[in-house]
């Protein structure tokens, strides 16, 4: 089935011809009055995060074609965005504030930046009810805020989870000052989703000098490096119901399963770190447990396979990366296979209904 054909035809009557909604699930946007501010920052001089000037620098200031049809569609939401999810055959965005979102300000900002971009976000799913779904921006920065604005969000706004651009000035959610928003998370029954960001200052050194802090290796390294604290941190044993989505097929954590869970082990019966304590639980089951992966930026059948033989077919989602990786081909990768009708309705479908508790379509 051509994606040609798609557009033609109408997202609803293909998804019923197929079997199946294709539902996009870490698909960016941003708003007008954030890049302003973005703008601001990088016009200070001196950077004080390194590696949002790295990424935002080269977004907002190159004259290429990647960096202005990027910039131009994260304004999009409304028929720009939807005839691109026709062109390509998509159903369904979950939509979430780019990277670093609100994080890269001072509190009083981000927390004034969240609950607007939470506004605008809600008031584009209200005309689109069909097409978007959305997860709240937060102000970690001021985390009982941020629990309240999550729950202004989900209860309010009818968004179906957070997201949380991985590190805020360097500070990861591994930390128990910033526990209260899982608690937020866990009580409402929605999903935080750690996405990348830049890695910090402290990490950032020697992959900004060869060019990979970015999506190419370093966006992975810091993320799969903060998810794997917050496993080793105890989060899970804390809130045992918190459910935690991250991109890019886990960022790589799930080919590492058995090495980690190894060296966690040895690491700790050694008393090598007075901060790396025993689990309840080996670290590859709170990845079986309360971790979901999507394919974000990772069309690649070998690879989501095998997160579905390691993790089970239910924890894998669908997801562009839009528009960062905007290539139509990408989504019915999934679909030249042998995979049953069932097996692609969970990738593309019934997981992220699940997940992000988007109601499925009317009869």
């Amino acid at each position: 089935m051509s994606i040609d054909r798609e557009t033609e035809t109408g997202s609803n009557a293909m998804a019923a011809a197929r079997g199946y909604r294709r539902i996009a699930t870490e698909e960016a946007f941003a708003t007008a009055e954030m890049f302003e501010l973005y703008r601001k920052l990088l016009a200070q001089g001196e950077p004080l995060d390194r590696g949002f000037h790295s990424l935002w620098g080269f977004y907002l200031g190159s004259p290429s074609d990647r960096a202005r049809r990027i910039i131009e569609r994260l304004q999009h939401l409304d028929e720009q965005r939807i005839s691109d999810m026709d062109a390509s055959g998509i159903d369904v965005q979950v939509l979430s504030l780019t990277s670093p979102g609100v994080q890269i300000f001072d509190p009083a900002t981000a927390v004034s930046i969240a609950r607007s971009s939470n506004d605008q976000l809600a008031a584009a799913i209200r005309k689109h009810p069909e097409r978007f779904a959305g997860l709240a921006a937060v102000a970690p920065q001021r985390p009982a805020e941020a629990a309240k604005e999550l729950e202004r969000g989900v209860r309010q706004l009818g968004l179906r989870g957070m997201i949380l651009n991985s590190h805020t000035h360097g500070e990861y959610f591994d930390d128990p000052k910033f526990w209260d928003i899982f608690a937020a998370a866990e009580a409402l029954d929605v999903p935080v989703y750690l996405h990348p960001n830049s890695p910090s200052n402290e990490l950032i050194g020697p992959l900004l000098q060869r060019g990979l802090d970015g999506a190419i290796y370093g966006f992975g390294v810091e993320t799969g490096m903060h998810l794997l604290a917050l496993i080793t941190s105890g989060v899970f044993d804390r809130f045992p119901k918190l459910k935690v989505v991250v991109g890019h097929l886990g960022e790589a954590l799930p080919f590492w399963l058995f090495r980690i869970d190894y060296m966690h082990r040895a690491t700790v019966a050694s008393g090598r770190y007075a901060f790396l304590k025993p689990l309840q639980r080996c670290p590859s089951e709170y990845l079986r447990a309360n971790v979901f992966v999507t394919s974000s930026g990772m069309a690649w059948a070998p690879a989501i396979r095998f997160c579905q033989e390691v993790l089970g077919i239910d924890r894998v989602l669908y997801a562009m990366d839009y528009p960062y990786q905007f290539v139509t081909e990408e989504v019915v990768e999934m679909e030249h296979g042998p995979d049953s009708i069932e097996k692609r309705r969970m990738f593309y479908q019934t997981n992220a209904e699940r997940v992000f508790g988007i109601a499925p379509p009317a009869n």
